[in-house]
């Protein structure tokens, strides 16, 4: 009883400390209020003396933890909103390494296929990258330490520790006789969310920006910097940017908005917190034409820029309807290593739209990956806002871009090719007997080596369905062989330059440079991208 009443007290106390911190800006609760709270305090310290004195099996400290902090609390929470969230220690520290773009460690992305941890890329720069690592090898051991039936998470945290210290990790690799021993010396790896940025036509720059963390602003300004001053158009990427810290959303959107404008608003509970405003600081005289690729998992941050560009009409947003999640999280320090990160705002756009798509009485299953049902089946059941220069726009469940590109869907060739691995293989074949250079093109003789290794490998494929894919299976050798030979920032130039997607977009420019320069039409309809380019 004393340590069910101790586990108890765990867990009241995170609810009680969240609850203080808000409540303690707001009058107190009336007697019968808190009659009920200390009420279901009760039920609940008596349904765990009821586990604790009854359960099959004798509860160790591990299932204590578990139920409460990925049971107790992570369910009270979910019950509120899908985004508030407890982190334990381990979870918190993660968050923190994320927001802040550094940790320490060798520099590699590793993931677990057929069983064994194969090295997807070494990261320019890092230890891995330099002692020579490449896409493929696979990881036996680290510090003498098996991988057998370990995790990727696993293997990462051996692949970590204090900057300066040795790691050494033995990797097989295809074509060496024995495995290969490399002494590694971890140092400070920074993870970088402008992962990608060049020229990808004449005068016009490409920026993929994967997240906001702390040097993300840093990033986009030295992007810029690199195409020089004779940039005449610029595509920014937010795909699959599942969003991070606000302040760097707004300084990202400084770099192209006017000094004073709005960028995003956020409201609390009346009584709470203060209502705040965020405006640009320091603002930017660019005057190039911008179009802003989104897509379904375009969130948060990565919202409000692509919304704060649109209502400003400084950005054509392209793409598909964006996720949809604008409520706020302030994350609050429990203890020295555990946080609960509880909404307390909600965010709207310079137009004052919602960011915030529908939950209520959605599972959260559905409310990340089904999504379909928590919109507006059509415009028509939307919020209908006006952006600075009088179009239309549209709130109530994430930002509805300017033109829509459909989604790029693999069909069962592809996915074939992509279950076994197809690419990756043939790339630790190739390469193994072969070089590539930097104008390389993948011609028919290639295309033959690759299609004998399919069959090597019983990968079943037809003739036809080979020739009906074979721009996509060009740009994906390239990409894999690129990768392995030049690094990653190579081989994602390659894919990006074939992207229908991407090149969808681009074909939005002219668009794009008429709104810029205020010529287009407020109600003006242009045709779907899907239409105009013939994106599949």
């Amino acid at each position: 009883m004393r340590r069910a009443l101790f586990s108890a007290t765990i867990f009241l106390t995170a609810c009680g400390f969240a609850g203080s911190l808000v409540g303690g800006r707001v009058a107190a609760q009336s007697a019968t209020d808190e009659s009920q709270l200390r009420d279901s305090m009760k039920q609940f310290t008596d349904v765990y003396a009821l586990v604790e004195a009854n359960y099959a099996n004798k509860l160790n400290k591990d299932q204590v933890d578990k139920a409460i902090y990925d049971g107790a609390i992570p369910g009270m929470l979910h019950v509120l909103d899908p985004h508030s969230n407890f982190y334990d220690p381990k979870s918190y520290a993660e968050m923190r390494e994320e927001q802040s773009g550094r940790y320490y460690g060798v520099g590699m992305r590793i993931v677990l296929q057929d069983s064994k941890i194969v090295v997807v890329v070494p990261m320019e720069g890092t230890p891995a990258y330099r002692a020579g690592i490449r896409p493929g090898d696979v990881i036996l051991s680290v510090d003498g330490k098996s991988t057998d039936h370990m995790d990727t998470a696993a293997v990462a945290s051996l692949l970590k520790g204090p900057r300066g210290t040795h790691v050494a990790v033995t990797m097989m690799r295809e074509g060496s006789a024995k495995p290969l021993t490399f002494d590694l010396m971890r140092d400070e790896i920074p993870e970088k969310s402008v992962d990608l940025a060049f020229m990808i036509r004449p005068g016009i720059g490409y920026i993929r920006i994967t997240g906001e963390m702390e040097t993300t602003s840093n990033e986009v300004q030295h992007a810029l910097d690199s195409f020089g001053p004779g940039l005449q158009g610029l595509l920014i990427d937010l795909r699959q940017n599942p969003g991070g810290l606000l302040n760097q959303a707004v300084d990202v959107c400084d770099k192209f908005l006017k000094k004073g404008d709005i960028v995003v608003s956020q409201r609390a509970r009346k009584g709470v917190f203060p209502d705040q405003v965020y405006t640009v600081p320091g603002g930017s005289s660019t005057k190039y034409p911008i179009v802003v690729l989104v897509d379904r998992n375009t969130a948060s941050a990565a919202e409000i820029i692509s919304g704060a560009l649109q209502d400003h009409d400084r950005a054509l947003i392209v793409g598909e309807t964006t996720f949809g999640k604008g409520l706020v999280q302030t994350v609050f320090p429990i203890s020295q290593d555990s946080g609960l990160a509880l909404t307390t705002y909600h965010y709207y756009t310079p137009s004052g739209r919602l960011i915030q798509r529908n939950y209520d009485g959605v599972s959260l299953y559905d409310y990340y990956y089904v999504r379909d049902g928590a919109k507006p089946a059509n415009d028509t059941n939307k919020e209908v806002v006006k952006t600075d220069a009088g179009r239309t726009v549209y709130g109530g469940g994430g930002i509805t871009p300017d033109e829509k590109i459909a989604a790029l869907k693999n069909n069962k060739f592809e996915d074939e090719m992509l279950i076994h691995y197809a690419f990756s293989d043939f790339s630790k074949h190739y390469l193994a007997t072969h070089t590539v250079t930097r104008d390389m093109t993948v011609d028919a003789a290639m295309q033959q080596e690759f299609k004998d290794f399919l069959k090597s490998k019983n990968v079943e494929f037809t003739d036809k369905e080979f020739a009906d894919n074979v721009e996509w299976v060009k740009a994906r050798i390239k990409t894999e062989l690129f990768t392995s030979q030049f690094g990653q920032a190579a081989g994602s130039q390659v894919i990006t330059e074939w992207d229908p997607q991407v090149n969808a977009a681009l074909n939005f420019m002219p668009e794009a440079l008429a709104l810029e320069n205020h010529t287009l039409p407020a109600e003006q309809k242009v045709q779907t991208a899907s239409t105009k380019s013939g994106a599949q």
